[in-house]
């Protein structure tokens, strides 16, 4: 396996690189930071429910939709990122997203251990301290053929700008959503009291990864790897795929007479998922005709939501007894894994009460 210690890459690379390592099957950890500030978004997101973008535009944040699940994040130099890159017959580490989880969150929480900041995982994808605020965040998701885990050391946090990009319905709630940042989110110069050296850091993280992945080959990022990484840039960077084409924010809207749109959402142990569907019939029970799910959630394979799960649903009865057994059967699949996700919470993603 491959050592790429990169430090600071310009915002958009830092970020594709894993993509397409993963897309040529080179496995690696990798070691960066943006060198300027951008927000990332989950792959199962939707960017104009959940984002300001009118505060990024004014702001000229860049915005990049990751192939990882997890929420919006705010990303700058202050923040060392690690990207672990694997595929199949890499036999120190599970192929397993969950297992996958326990196993790579140890060098991050012993790398915060030898700086003195008792850090810890606590499921589904969080590194907190020991009182209990996070003070690192990780994701997991398959690409091409390849498993990939991601996660970062906050060595420092903007809290305001993070509070200004969260798309919130009322203005006077943005104060709000700043105090819980602030008291639930911490770093590593929060808990120390200073600003460590951001060398130090990398190179602790570095060695405890080694512990775990074995010797590592470092190298300098091949050239054919950056060229095609800007290549991929002009797909993933693209408005389609970047922003989607996506719904107004409302419970419901009527369509036509016998045609309504229902928005719904549930927050869920492994994060927060929605949906729109678009039911047609007398009533809102009618059928399900299409529907879309989104959210912050972690989902492996990532394309079994449009596969399989989405497809499942699309011609039900919107009632809990006919989807239900649906969205069992989709979880029962051996190679579907959604930490923190059961089926009954998508059920309640769709806005639907258990029926007696």
């Amino acid at each position: 396996m491959y050592l790429f210690h990169l430090d600071r890459m310009p915002g958009y690379l830092s970020m594709l690189l894993f993509h397409e390592l993963a897309r040529e099957d080179v496995e690696a950890l990798v070691i960066v930071s943006p060198a300027k500030p951008m927000i990332s978004i989950g792959y199962f997101q939707d960017a104009q429910q959940e984002v300001n973008l009118d505060y990024l535009r004014e702001h000229q944040l860049p915005l990049f939709r990751r192939e990882v699940g997890g929420g919006t994040v705010y990303l700058d130099q202050n923040q060392i990122f690690y990207q672990v890159i694997y595929g199949k017959d890499y036999a120190r580490l599970p192929q397993s997203v969950q297992e996958a989880y326990q196993v790579l969150s140890e060098p991050p929480v012993r790398a915060h251990g030898r700086f003195g900041i008792l850090a810890q995982f606590r499921e589904v994808n969080d590194l907190i301290t020991k009182e209990g605020r996070k003070i690192g965040g990780e994701g997991g998701a398959n690409i091409a053929n390849s498993l990939v885990f991601v996660g970062s050391m906050m060595m420092d946090f903007d809290y305001r700008t993070m509070a200004n990009v969260a798309k919130i319905p009322d203005e006077k709630w943005r104060d709000k959503v700043f105090r819980t940042i602030e008291e639930n989110v911490t770093t590593m110069k929060r808990e120390l009291g200073a600003l460590p050296d951001r060398y130090d850091v990398q190179r602790v993280l570095i060695e405890e990864f080694e512990k775990v992945l074995g010797p590592l080959e470092r190298a300098p990022m091949p050239a054919w790897v950056v060229k095609r990484a800007q290549a991929l840039g002009k797909q993933m960077l693209d408005p389609s795929f970047l922003l989607g084409k996506r719904k107004s924010r409302v419970d419901s809207f009527k369509v036509k007479s016998n045609t309504h749109l229902l928005f719904g959402s549930h927050k869920a142990r492994g994060g927060l998922i929605r949906s729109v569907a678009e039911v047609e019939g007398p009533d809102l029970g009618g059928l399900i005709q299409d529907i879309s799910l989104s959210g912050d959630f972690t989902l492996i394979p990532k394309e079994s939501i449009s596969d399989r799960l989405e497809p499942a649903i699309r011609g039900a009865i919107r009632r809990e007894k006919e989807i239900l057994p649906k969205v069992e059967e989709f979880f029962a699949a051996s190679d579907t894994e959604m930490p923190g996700v059961e089926a009954k919470d998508v059920v309640k993603a769709l806005g639907l009460k258990p029926e007696s």
